[in-house]
Parts: structure tokens; C-alpha cells; sequence
């Protein structure tokens, strides 16, 4: 017995493949029990693919390496001790999958037990009874004067009853019946499949006690709680504003990308961005929402086609006086095909990409990214490892090297940026303890810090900042020193009273693979490259050249990012933005698609189209060929649903084959053309 009372058979194996039987009192195995084991496979490094399957109690690995080590894997296996992340369970979709399977199942048993054992006048009652709704719902389009699908569903079932041909009356509802659990199934699939890739990725909130405010897991917090966000962060719950002011980004939930100010009283979203201040928020409700999902195009391209479906079948009346060529015009209506396979492309694209560990927010960001020619990148965390390191502490005014550091810490440790995370990390390397020695801390988004310590006046930030804006100046006699400060690190200049007295000097290497993704993106439809940071002329400059970038711009601010991607798209050019900060939050916004770094800035996250692992840069190389493989798939099937449909509406008017055989060749064909789109993109 091997762990948690699962036993393991090898049914089947080939080089790098087992077919495993889970032996247990009953074949199958519970849904729990399956995605929990899928779960497991998918995090061991050496499984490259896993699939099982409940109800035969079967699973499947593709594996590389040790064949042993896989059976000492499953041997080891036990479920209790699989830590699940939150709502994995709920939102795995086998439930939802087999609950369709038996509905379907059930819908064909039910026409043919009809068919074998009732008499033809009770079966005429039920046509008829049945045909009411599909009726109702053609009526209903009129009543709007619309001409949509359901009008010519109605008509064929009128033709038919009022001919007395109850059989095709029968055949007909059977077929859209199908038709409509199918459309039922891929669409309550598609929202759980985009809320499970759009959850909110925030597990730890403040919340506010009687005198202090603790780090707690999401989990924990009930209705009627008192949550503090701060700058920076996303929101978690819908709640009611009990203290502060702050601006809140709402564009995951109206698309308005200038932020709203909020108050006492004020109600706030889950999913929505605070990008200044900090409120205090009552929780009215646990859970996020759902952001918009997919467009409907290929509905509404269904819609379109119905005036023309209807005038064939009129000419086609007119043409032969055979109903029955007319009704086979009716039948092949587009629509089931056009409504059902879209969206499996596009899903099946979406939970491809979340193989590669890419989340992408919705269907058209592909669509987007596919036709991009531009890319924008943000040097700081993107272009580098996102692990800067302090490399030296130089003193302007012969205070310790530990001091500035010290006081650096202090001020940095509130803010979510890569620079600041550098100069926190090197004071806990160091150990050195620093206590809240300062007052209320502003932070001037893409510039740097102002607060007081002690009754000073205390500053760091960019040279940009501290020289140009703040208008400090370095000591006498540091100028030299000043000057000599090393042009290929990063700089955070640190001023009390207006006058330097430290730099810290910043090292943030370049990724191995940049100069290489680069190079294929260009190959792979990208005809402009741009590198914009807020980093000196000197350090843009060493950077654009390593990695072959002939256009890069220097000391910007979050602004001018937008603006550039603004300039771009008003010359008619598709913009990628790529960033991972605080600071990065506009641009993403304005861009085509926006690309986050996923252990970047919660903000930049929340306001990115798609979020990539922060290991591997490749993952936008992958990104831009799937996209690209996506619209000629789409392309391809709808030439593949005209072309058939045509020829079946052809074949239906020469008389060749019946209604009956003409919708059930179109509903099959559906399904191929479905199942099709549900492949993988990228062998």
C-alpha cells in the first residue's frame, strides 16, 4: 500500500512513457484524489507531461532521466501531504467537465428512448411543446428587430411543424440542443479557466487591530475586517474607505486608466490599484472580481451572416418550391461552429501559455501581441536580473559607510522597487539594525524619498532628483570624487540639509539571455526595439550596446514612457510594453499589450494584459510565436467552417443530402473543427 491508501500498477510503458493504473476499491478515482496527484506530477522536474484520468483511474507520464527514480516518485506519493494552493480544488474544472459529459450523454439516450418507445402522437405533443422556447427566443430577436441566429432556428422549426414533418421538427431541436450544451459547457469553462488566470495574486494584507497593523494571510481576513493598503499595492476586497485619501487605478474593472481619488466613505474594488496614498478599508466582500472577459466576435460574426442565410433560403424556395432544399439552407446556419470553436482556440492558447508559466488575460491580448512590431523595455528588473546588489558605499562627509547604508535601509524599506529591496538587503547582509527614525515618508513615484529625520530635512533618490528638482549640492572638495563615481552602476545619492553625504552604488547585471531574445524578436516580427530607463546617459548607453539596441532613452521619467508608447501608436504602430515597477504602471496601461515580470511590483502586475515568469526572458519569444500560431489557426478555421458549410448549404440545395443529414454533417463537423483547436500550438 503506498502512501495515503493509493496503489500503483504499471499497465503499460514505452522509453519515457508509463501508463499507470491507480488500484483503489472502486476503478475510478474521486476528483480531489485526481487533480491533487496532477498537481504533484506537474511540479516534479522530471515529469515533461501528465494527464490523468478519473474515471478509468489511469495516468500517463512523459518523463526524462531515471525511469526508477519516477516509480520511487509514485511510491513516495502521498496526497495528504501535497499542499494544494488556495482554491485549486474548486476551480480545477473536472467537476464541471464530467457534470456536461452525463448531461450530453442523457440528451442523446432521451431522443432515441422517445424515438423506440413512445407512440408518434405523444411524440408530436412533445415536438411541439419543445419547439415553444426556440420559438419564443426567434420571436424575441424580431420584437428587437434584430435577425440573429435564434430567428433562423425558429423558422426551420416552424417550416417543419407546419409541413407536419415532425421528424425533422425532432432532429433539428436535438442538434441546436447539442449545439447549446456545447456553447454552455466552453463558456462556464472559459470563465473559470480566466478567473483561475486572473485571481488575484496577493496572499498577505495589513490588517488594522485596535493599536497596530499585523501581516496576515488573505485567508484570514473576515467581512466587517479593517485592511490598510498601501502605496503601490493592489487592492484586495470590495470595502468601504474608513481613513485616508489616496488615487486608485480602476482600469481592471471600467478600462479608464487615470485613477480616481477616493476617501472617507468612498467604496473601493477588489482587483483595483492604489497608485498614491494609503487607506484604511472595511471589508464588505471576500473574494475578487472577475475582469472582462473575451469579445464575442465570432458570435456577432454569426449574428451578421443571418440576413444572408435567410435570403438564401428564400431564393432557394423561390428557385426549386422544395422545402426541404430551403430548411438544409436554414439549418447550416454558421453559427455553432463560428460561437464555439473561436473561443476553444483562443482558451486552449490562453491555458497553453500557462504551461511556459505565462499568464495572459484575455483572448485579444494574443490577438495584439501577434500583430505588435514595436516592443518597449524597461531596463531596471526586465533587461536585468531584478537582483540588484549594493557593490560599494562611498561618504561625502565622513560619516561610516555602515551609517549610510544604515539610513538608506530605513527610508528604502517602505517602497516596492528593485533598487530599494537592493540597499535593504545589504543592510540586513550586514547586519545592522535600523530602527523608524523618521517622520511620514513621501515617495515621488520614479524619483526617490523625502522625509525628516531628526528635525533634518533627508533625501535619496535619482541625480535627476537630487540635483536637478531638489537642487542639492556636493560638498567642497568632493567634486573629484564626485566625478569619479563608476559609470556602469546605478546611483542612489543620499542629502541632508541639501547636501550630499553619501552614494550608494548599485550593480544590476544584465541578463545572460537578453542580447540573445533580442536578436528573436526581431526575427520574429519585431522591427523596433526600444530600451528606456531612468538610469544616466552613460549607463543606458554601455547597456543598448551590449545587448544591440540602436534606440534606447535615458533619465526618463514614468510619463515619458507613456508618452513614447502614445507617439508610437498614433503612428499607427502595435506597442508591447515590457516592465516590472511602480513605475512602469503607466506605460503598461498605455501600451497595446502590457507585459509584467511576475515578482515585480503587485501594481504592475494588477495593470499588465500578461505576466511572465521572471526566470527566463525566452517566455516573450514563446509569447509572440504562440500569438502568432493562434491567428492562423483562427484564420484557418474559418475558412475551414465556410468552406464546409458552404459546400453542405450547396449540397443541401441540389438536393443531394437531407435537412436531417445536412445539420447533423454541419454539427459534426463543428465538433472536429472544436476539438481541433483544443491542440497544442506549439509541438
Amino acid at each position: 500500500d503506498w502512501g495515503n491508501h493509493m496503489k500503483f500498477t504499471i499497465e503499460h510503458e514505452i522509453k519515457g512513457r508509463l501508463r499507470i493504473h491507480v488500484v483503489q476499491h472502486t476503478n475510478r478515482i474521486s476528483h480531489e484524489d485526481a487533480d491533487a496527484l496532477l498537481y504533484f506530477l506537474h511540479q516534479q522536474e522530471n515529469i515533461t507531461y501528465a494527464r490523468v484520468h478519473d474515471r478509468i483511474g489511469d495516468v500517463i507520464v512523459n518523463y526524462t532521466g531515471d525511469r526508477e527514480a519516477v516509480i520511487e516518485m509514485f511510491r513516495a506519493y502521498d496526497m495528504k501531504k501535497v499542499e494544494l494552493p488556495e482554491g485549486f480544488l474548486e476551480d480545477s474544472g473536472r467537476a464541471l467537465s464530467q457534470k456536461y459529459q452525463e448531461k450530453l450523454i442523457l440528451h442523446i439516450v432521451g431522443r432515441y428512448a422517445v424515438k423506440l418507445f413512445l407512440p408518434a402522437s405523444i411524440r408530436h405533443v412533445i415536438m411541439c411543446f419543445k419547439s415553444i422556447r426556440y420559438i419564443w427566443e426567434g420571436l424575441k430577436s424580431l420584437i428587437k428587430h434584430k435577425l440573429e441566429v435564434a430567428v433562423l432556428d425558429a423558422t426551420a422549426i416552424v417550416v417543419s411543424l407546419f409541413r407536419r414533418d415532425f421528424d425533422t421538427a425532432g432532429s433539428i431541436m436535438f442538434l441546436l440542443g447539442i449545439g447549446e450544451l456545447l456553447e454552455e459547457w466552453t463558456h462556464k469553462k472559459s470563465v473559470e479557466d480566466l478567473a483561475r488566470t486572473m485571481s488575484l495574486n496577493v496572499s498577505k494584507v495589513w490588517l488594522q487591530t485596535e493599536n497596530q497593523q499585523i501581516l496576515v494571510s488573505v485567508s484570514d481576513i473576515q467581512k466587517g475586517d479593517k485592511v490598510v493598503v498601501h502605496m503601490g499595492n493592489v487592492i484586495s476586497f470590495d470595502g468601504t474607505v474608513t481613513n485616508g485619501e489616496a488615487m486608485v487605478n480602476q482600469a481592471s474593472l471600467t478600462g479608464e486608466s487615470i485613477p480616481v481619488e477616493k476617501g472617507m466613505g468612498s467604496t473601493v474594488y477588489a482587483g483595483t490599484v492604489l497608485e498614491e496614498g494609503e487607506l484604511t478599508i472595511r471589508v464588505n466582500e471576500i473574494g475578487g472580481k472577475l475582469k472582462s472577459g473575451m469579445e464575442g466576435k465570432a458570435a456577432h460574426l454569426a449574428d451578421q451572416l443571418v440576413p444572408y442565410t435567410l435570403g438564401g433560403a428564400a431564393l432557394t424556395y423561390l428557385l426549386t418550391r422544395n422545402v426541404n432544399k430551403m430548411l438544409a439552407v436554414l439549418l447550416v446556419d454558421f453559427s455553432c461552429a463560428l460561437k464555439l470553436a473561436m473561443p476553444i482556440a483562443v482558451l486552449s492558447a490562453i491555458r497553453e501559455a500557462r504551461l511556459f508559466n505565462i499568464n495572459v488575460k484575455g483572448g485579444k491580448y494574443l490577438e495584439a501581441m501577434a500583430e505588435a512590431d514595436t516592443i518597449v523595455f524597461d531596463k531596471t528588473g526586465t533587461l536585468t536580473k531584478a537582483t540588484p546588489r549594493v557593490v560599494d558605499v562611498v561618504s561625502f562627509d565622513g560619516r561610516s559607510e555602515e551609517e549610510i547604508l544604515c539610513l538608506a535601509a530605513c527610508l528604502e524599506e517602505h517602497f516596492p522597487h528593485s533598487m530599494a529591496k537592493a540597499v535593504v538587503d545589504a543592510a540586513v547582509e550586514q547586519g545592522l539594525e535600523h530602527d523608524e527614525m523618521h517622520t511620514k515618508v513621501e515617495y515621488v513615484v520614479a524619483h526617490g524619498i523625502s522625509t525628516t529625520v531628526e528635525g533634518k530635512r533627508t533625501i535619496i533618490g535619482s541625480r535627476h532628483f537630487v540635483f536637478e528638482d531638489e537642487k542639492c549640492i556636493v560638498p567642497e572638495g568632493k567634486q573629484e570624487l564626485f566625478d569619479g563615481l563608476p559609470g556602469h552602476h546605478s546611483h542612489l545619492f543620499l542629502v541632508i540639509e541639501n547636501v550630499l553625504v553619501g552614494v550608494i552604488c548599485i550593480e544590476d547585471p544584465i541578463r545572460a539571455e537578453a542580447a540573445d531574445v533580442i536578436q528573436k524578436l526581431r526575427e520574429a516580427g519585431f522591427s523596433k526595439v526600444v530600451i528606456m530607463t531612468g538610469d544616466s546617459e552613460r549607463t543606458a548607453a554601455s547597456v543598448a550596446k551590449i545587448l544591440g539596441v540602436h534606440e534606447y532613452y535615458s533619465e526618463v521619467l514614468p510619463e515619458d514612457k507613456a508618452n513614447f508608447i502614445l507617439e508610437q501608436k498614433a503612428l499607427g504602430r502595435k506597442v508591447v510594453m515590457i516592465g516590472d515597477g511602480i513605475n512602469d504602471s503607466p506605460a503598461l496601461s498605455a501600451a497595446d499589450v502590457g507585459i509584467a515580470i511576475s515578482d515585480g511590483a503587485e501594481i504592475a502586475r494588477e495593470i499588465a494584459d500578461i505576466t511572465i515568469d521572471s526566470d527566463d526572458l525566452y517566455q516573450i519569444v514563446t509569447l509572440k510565436k504562440l500569438s502568432q500560431a493562434l491567428v492562423k489557426r483562427i484564420h484557418k478555421n474559418y475558412r475551414e467552417i465556410v468552406g464546409i458549410n458552404g459546400a453542405l448549404i450547396g449540397l443541401g440545395v441540389a438536393g443531394i443530402v437531407s435537412p436531417t443529414t445536412s445539420a447533423m454533417l454541419h454539427n459534426t463537423s463543428t465538433l472536429a473543427i472544436g476539438v481541433e483547436s483544443m491542440t497544442n500550438l506549439l509541438q
